[in-house]
């Protein structure tokens, strides 16, 4: 994995939550997402937020059959988080981030 000048990682990580309208749901989704990445990674992520009352090709294409869904695209491997991520120690590991 390649270092950047300031000594962080250079492989941002990566996600696409998938919502529906602004759901109890998916607005927990989002909140806790934010959370986390704020908390564990810092300046160090990319979220992408797509609704798909909006853009219903992206479901699609992504075959989204559940919302809230998080897909976490980079650092490999792909891993997909279906619910409203509330569980912290779960999404943790799920997501490969170090407490």
């Amino acid at each position: 994995m390649e270092k950047s000048s300031d000594g962080t990682s250079a492989s941002r990580h990566k996600f696409m939550l998938f919502v529906s309208g602004m759901s109890v749901k998916s607005g927990h989704a989002i909140e806790n997402l934010r959370k986390i990445c704020d908390t564990y990674l810092r300046d160090n992520y990319e979220l992408e937020i797509i609704d798909i009352s909006r853009d219903t090709e992206q479901a699609v294409i992504h075959q989204i059959v559940a919302i809230p869904t998080l897909i976490k695209t980079n650092p490999a491997p792909r891993r997909i988080i279906l619910g409203d991520l509330s569980d912290l120690e779960k999404v943790l590991k799920i997501l490969n981030i170090k407490v």
